[in-house]
């Protein structure tokens, strides 16, 4: 509880009536998913009798030479080999041997993105908050608090379940069973499961003791050691909508507690000397263990800049623009002017002559350069705030001084919810470190900062440990994975051998073996061969199979057929070129509006789409349609707004999410918004009719497929992830979107991320969710979890390959997965009415070698698989015969569904492997039901 001493009751008082005026403009906001809703969906989901799909195995393919989004880290303090690393989606891993390997741990929960983790080192007990705490666009919501005494190898669930995000655990350091939580809440939605929670028991039961409102959770939480009855929690009020996010407000500050967690006083604000305000945003917080007197504060200042008088002998920018008349804009030099026009990329069409008479003509007014250039993406990361700011307090938090000299503005930029961590030295309360990009130290205190980035290292930081016992040595984790310094940051190693890639996108080209390629978080497009398993050879070799072909934050992919090479991609909001991977050549074309109109609203993900029937056209979506005929080297905009319009925001919104044309007819092209509406055109983009007024409002539009069976035929998926709702919305119209029918009834409480159709079996429909990949053999009415070699991490992507049969899965936290899923195309009615199905098999080739060693000394056999198909779990005989005459036979336990049976075709009556000939399988069970096939060895 906090404490209302008498000199702050107006200020709260105050507070409380303006907080209540402003959370009572209640918006008709879709609902969010209770945290009851999903426990019963993944009971549900976890307890069925067994999965069709168990046995199919997935392999991944990395790749590995870089990482995904780091979180967290815990570091065992007697022994820096030994620390474990969270990810924002990619689970959590331990190492022995100082990163040189991992193991996975937290794969199979009901959910697999982590916001911190805190190791009991004593009693060995591990402790994970889950919903990582960073707010992007992409973090993932938990569902409340795990613990494991077996490090990892089972996990009970122990609470918080609607907290979504955990910002901060803390352990008693003197009592293992007394725990702090410091909850942030949901992301997109308001709730009441925010704050701090103090446990007594070891997590068995929880009491909120620090809340304040519906928007304001509890982000950092620190502990004086040498007297824990005293903690500092940071709180932070934010609301994110998916066009806007304001990440900061009244309800951020920093709290007190003396008393070991009970009640607490804010120690913000007021005359403290640590700012109060609309702008006060995500608070990270350290405390000196040599001098618990020290506190350190890292904060995201939202409040805006004064505004700086432009020299008249500075370039000219938008700002000198805005209010310009007329006849002043007509005095600008011609150089002034088009040295404005080259640095903000304006279409080399528009000149300085050309722009003024067209003003002269009144085609344009000055205004028309501002509104140019200024949509949303502007508003994010042209907002002239104070950013990132250092205080420290000497007095426990009585008061706090703002001590950084430099300016740490670029730090944060106008995005520090992302970041705001800070670490103070165990031994040295002068040697502070900071993080955001990039990471900085600081030897005085705060006053001056310097860089201590690396050519090796990611640039973007939210992770930092720092050795208790050896200063100096730090462990970091940042946007590309784990480094690790001996010398105080002047040199770093990169420890990456883990798969987590973060993919947003994924395709697939021609070529044998075929390359996949996609777009990573923060880490630029690759592409890398689909047959490749890791390994370390390429330390010898110099040549990782996996290449870098693009950087920023990696989007969507579409490669020409025709030559396996030329492939259209790019980086985020728009920003795409054409590239030849063999040449390197690479020509940027995405599109431009016209001078007198707002700018287009690209997506994060702004979606392209290259067309099956002529692969010189390109598809290209902002909140209009663009085609180019001519391989991107121009576009025509072909429609008007395709969305609802917008709304305002610092966030772009009201953009194209989707586009794909039909592989049965040219021109016949979808497309979907992230606002909810879907339009189809059956004339190459001419024409558009919305079809989505029968489907939920305002649900994100993750995916449209049409059939490559029946021309009318389209499957589409909605996803209410920026709500906070996880329902899986998935459709069906047979009549070309007119009438939609809602399929996928068994699908667990995971929003839907992708939907497609096989390209062999009508009837076969995969699913990507948040939290994995699902398949229906009756036309999306009914699913099944794929599970072998699978973790649990969100599904952005699907592919089937139309040539080798392979699902390709591109994963937000574990790179991608493939999976041969030929047997799965073969399943129809007449194998489903069956109890045993044996599926026919290629003929073998024979070898005089077998039963010899190889130059290892190991025996060389062959190698035969049996499919099998079996309604139940059921006990089986497994025959072969030759001549009549059996050669092999064993009993076997089938699971539901195909069963992968691996024989090495030895006889065990002649004691020698089988040779060239025709042979008969028999598989018979209990009820002496039979399936017969013949195989040869030839």
């Amino acid at each position: 509880m906090m404490i209302k001493v008498s000199n702050l009751f107006i200020l709260l008082l105050f507070f409380n009536i303006s907080f209540a005026q402003k959370k009572n403009k209640k918006n008709n906001f879709p609902k969010s998913t209770s945290a009851q809703e999903r426990v019963i969906s993944n009971y549900n989901d976890l307890n069925n009798n067994g999965s069709l799909l168990q046995n199919i195995n997935f392999r991944n393919i990395g790749p590995t030479v870089m990482s995904g989004r780091v979180v967290d880290l815990d570091v065992n303090p007697n022994d820096p080999a030994n620390f474990y690393v969270a990810y924002a989606s990619g689970g959590l891993w331990e190492t022995k041997n100082h990163g040189n390997t991992f193991t996975p741990l937290f794969d199979n929960q009901m959910v697999m993105t982590i916001g911190d983790i805190k190791v009991d080192w004593n009693k060995d007990i591990i402790y994970v908050g889950t919903g990582e705490n960073n707010s992007s666009r992409s973090s993932y919501s938990g569902n409340g608090i795990y613990k494991s005494s077996d490090n990892g190898k089972n996990w009970t669930h122990i609470g918080l379940d609607d907290s979504h995000h955990i910002g901060r655990i803390i352990i008693h350091p003197n009592d293992s069973e007394v725990l702090w939580i410091a909850a942030l809440g949901h992301l997109y939605s308001e709730n009441i499961e925010r704050g701090v929670y103090k446990s007594v028991n070891g997590g068995e039961s929880w009491i909120k003791t620090l809340y304040v409102n519906e928007l304001t959770g509890a982000i950092d939480l620190i502990i004086d050691e040498s007297n824990p009855d005293i903690l500092y929690a940071s709180m932070w009020e934010k609301d994110r909508k998916a066009w806007n996010f304001d990440g900061a407000g009244l309800g951020s500050g920093i709290y007190k507690s003396t008393d070991g967690g009970i009640n607490w006083l804010e120690i913000s604000g007021g005359s403290s000397g640590f700012p109060d305000t609309e702008g006060t945003g995500r608070i990270g917080l350290d405390i000196s263990r040599s001098n618990p007197n020290i506190l350190y504060a890292i904060l995201d200042n939202q409040d805006r800049k004064e505004s700086q008088k432009v020299n008249d002998n500075d370039d000219l920018n938008k700002d000198q623009i805005r209010d310009i008349t007329v006849e002043n804009f007509l005095k600008i030099s011609d150089k002034k002017l088009n040295s404005f026009l080259r640095t903000n990329r304006f279409p080399p069409k528009y000149s300085s002559s050309l722009i003024k008479s067209m003003i002269e003509r009144g085609d344009i007014l000055p205004y028309s350069l501002v509104e140019y250039l200024e949509d949303s993406n502007s508003l994010l990361y042209d907002t002239p705030v104070i950013g990132a700011e250092v205080y420290m307090s000497e007095d426990s938090g009585l008061t706090w001084n703002k001590v950084n000299q430099d300016d740490l503005f670029s730090l944060f930029y106008s995005y520090g919810y992302y970041f705001g961590e800070i670490r103070v030295d165990p031994q040295n309360p002068a040697k502070v470190y900071t993080m955001g990009v990039p990471l900085v130290k600081s030897n005085d205190y705060g006053k001056t900062w310097e860089s201590i980035d690396y050519e090796n290292m990611h640039g973007d930081y939210h992770a930092l440990w720092l050795n208790p016992n050896r200063s100096g040595h730090l462990i970091v984790g940042n946007d590309g994975g784990v480094n690790i310094s001996y010398d105080d940051g002047s040199n770093w190693m990169k420890y990456n051998s883990t798969s987590v890639g973060q993919f947003y996108d994924i395709n697939i080209d021609m070529k044998e073996p075929y390359n996949v390629y996609g777009g990573f978080q923060d880490n630029g497009v690759w592409m890398g061969p689909s047959d490749y398993t890791s390994s370390l050879r390429w330390h010898s070799s110099g040549q990782y199979p996996w290449k870098s072909i693009y950087g920023g934050d990696g989007m969507q992919t579409e490669i020409d057929f025709r030559d396996n090479e030329t492939v259209y991609t790019g980086s985020q909001f728009g920003n795409y070129s054409r590239i030849n991977t063999r040449t390197g050549e690479r020509k940027r074309i995405t599109p431009s509006h016209v001078l007198g109109e707002r700018p287009y609203r690209w997506n994060w993900e702004t979606p392209i789409y290259l067309s099956r029937h002529n692969q010189d056209i390109l598809y290209m979506g902002s909140n209009k349609f663009h085609r180019s005929l001519n391989q991107g080297d121009n576009f025509e905009t072909l429609s008007n707004d395709l969305t609802n319009g917008g709304i305002k925001g610092n966030v772009s919104y009201g953009t194209l999410t989707t586009i794909i044309e039909s592989d049965l007819k040219f021109g016949l092209i979808y497309v979907g918004s992230d606002d909810g509406l879907i339009h189809i055109s059956k004339d190459g983009g001419i024409s558009w009719e919305n079809i989505s007024s029968s489907l939920p409002n305002n649900m994100w539009v993750s995916g449209i497929y049409p059939s490559k069976f029946k021309q009318s035929r389209v499957y589409l998926a909605l996803n209410g992830y920026r709500w906070d709702n996880f329902s899986p919305m998935v459709y069906i119209s047979e009549d070309y979107g007119l009438n939609w029918s809602k399929i996928g009834h068994n699908l667990p409480m995971e929003p839907v991320n992708v939907i497609i159709e096989d390209n062999e079996n009508e009837s076969l429909i995969y699913v990507g969710t948040d939290h994995g990949v699902y398949a229906s053999l009756d036309f999306g009415n009914t699913f099944s979890p794929f599970s072998k070699g699978l973790s649990g991490a969100p599904v952005h992507d699907l592919v089937v390959h139309p040539r080798d049969n392979d699902l390709v899965v591109g994963t937000h936290g574990r790179s991608v997965y493939i999976a041969d899923v030929s047997y799965l195309q073969k399943i129809d009615e007449t194998v489903l009415s069956k109890s045993l199905y044996l599926f026919k098999n290629d003929k073998i080739k024979f070898s005089n070698r077998w039963g010899s060693k190889n130059w290892s000394g190991q025996t060389i056999e062959p190698s035969i698989q049996f499919v099998i198909y079996s309604d139940s779990v059921q006990e089986i005989n497994l025959v072969i015969t030759s001549n009549d005459e059996v050669v092999y036979n064993e009993k076997r336990k089938l699971d539901y569904g195909l069963n992968f049976i691996e024989n090495n075709l030895y006889d065990e009556n002649d004691e020698k492997y089988l040779s060239k000939g025709k042979y008969k399988l028999q598989v018979t069970n209990l009820d002496k039901y039979s399936s017969i096939i013949e195989f040869e060895i030839n």
